[in-house]
C-alpha cells in the first residue's frame, strides 16, 4: 500500500511540474513562419513527444553546435537567433534546440523537475548531428540552459562533445567534474546571481586545458547591442578548440 501512495505522489508532482508542451506548441507556431536561416526539424523523445529544433549547416563546417536558450523562450529568440544564424556563417552547422518549459508564471526554482527531459532533448540533438556525418560536436547555452547543459554534461555526455561554451551561469557550476574545455562567459552588467558566482565558476576552470572565463565589457545578461562582442568572443573560443 506505501508503495502504491509512493507512486501516486510521484504522478502528482510529475504533472505539477511537467513541461508545458501546449506553450512549446504556441512557440513553434510564432517561430516557424518567420524562420528565415535555416530549417525547421522535429526530433522524437521517448515519450512520443516532438519538440522543435532549428537546423542551419555552414559551408565547409568546423564542427557542429548545439544552441541551449534560456528559461521559458524558444529556440529562435533574441541572442539565441544572433548566435545560431551568425555562428552558421562563421563556420559551424547550428542546431538550436527548444528545451522544456513551464507555465509562463512558473519560477526558475521550479526548472530543475525539467532537467532529465532536458537532458533527453540534448542526446537526441547529439544523435541528430552525428547521423548527419559530425563527429566533433559543441554546445553553446544561456542562461537557464547553461543549468540544463550543466546538468546533461555532468552525467554521461556523448563522447562527440569537444567543447561547452557557458554564457550568463547563473550561480555557481562545478565544471571541474567535465571531461571537456568550458568557456565560461558573463556580461560586466550580468544579472547578480551571475556576477555574484563568477569566482566560484572561475575556480573550478583552474586546470582544466582549453577553459577560460571572460568578462564581456559592457554586456548585460541578454549581450543588449552586443551581438558582435558576443559572437566573435564564441566563435574565437570555438575556433581554438576546434582547429
Amino acid at each position: 500500500m506505501r508503495i502504491v501512495w509512493m507512486l501516486v505522489l510521484l504522478m502528482l508532482a510529475g504533472n505539477v511540474v511537467a513541461a508545458d508542451y501546449a506553450r512549446e506548441k504556441k512557440w513553434a507556431d510564432e517561430v516557424i513562419p518567420g524562420v528565415v536561416v535555416g530549417d525547421p526539424v522535429y526530433l522524437e523523445q521517448a515519450n512520443g513527444h516532438k519538440f522543435l529544433t532549428l537546423y542551419t549547416t555552414a559551408k565547409d563546417p568546423k564542427a557542429a553546435l548545439i544552441i541551449v536558450h534560456g528559461l521559458g523562450i524558444h529556440p529562435d529568440w533574441g541572442l539565441i537567433s544572433v548566435l545560431r544564424s551568425q555562428l552558421a556563417d562563421r563556420g559551424y552547422t547550428t542546431l538550436s534546440v527548444q528545451m522544456p518549459v513551464l507555465a509562463n508564471d512558473a519560477k526558475a526554482s521550479a526548472y530543475p523537475a525539467t532537467f532529465p527531459e532536458a537532458s533527453q532533448r540534448l542526446q537526441l540533438a547529439v544523435a541528430f548531428l552525428k547521423a548527419k556525418g559530425y563527429q566533433k560536436i559543441g554546445i553553446v547555452s544561456h542562461s537557464m540552459g547553461s543549468r540544463m547543459s550543466e546538468a546533461y554534461l555532468s552525467a554521461k555526455p556523448d563522447p562527440a562533445i569537444k567543447a561547452w561554451v557557458s554564457i550568463g551561469m547563473p550561480g555557481t557550476a562545478d565544471y571541474r567534474k567535465l571531461n571537456m574545455p568550458v568557456l565560461d562567459l558573463y556580461g560586466q552588467n550580468d544579472l547578480p546571481e551571475v556576477i555574484k558566482g563568477a569566482a566560484a565558476r572561475k575556480a573550478g576552470l583552474q586546470g582544466k586545458p582549453g577553459s577560460q572565463q571572460i568578462q564581456a565589457t559592457r554586456a548585460d545578461h541578454f549581450f543588449t547591442d552586443q551581438d558582435q562582442q558576443l559572437v566573435d568572443t564564441v566563435a574565437h573560443y570555438l575556433n581554438q578548440q576546434f582547429k
